[in-house]
């Protein structure tokens, strides 16, 4: 099965968000809720949490780029 990790929403004001830190590389092993990648905001930061287990397969956006929210950050399988 196929799982997007999706950018969440970030409240009424936030439409985007910077890559901060990828804790996993493609091709790697993800564990149900364990933290997969930071995204910061001008006000705060985020940890996303890996919405099932599986691999981490496809990568779509690397540290240091912007994201709007929803976009997809990653795929796992």
């Amino acid at each position: 099965m196929t799982t997007n990790i999706l950018v969440p929403n970030l409240g009424n004001e936030v439409s985007e968000a910077e890559i901060s830190e990828w804790m996993l590389d493609e091709g790697e092993q993800v564990s149900e809720g364990e933290v997969l990648v930071v995204i910061s905001t001008t006000k705060t930061s985020l940890e996303i949490e890996s919405p099932s287990g599986g691999t981490l397969t496809k990568i779509n956006a690397r540290e240091g780029e912007l994201v709007e929210v929803g976009t997809i950050l990653g795929i796992i399988e």
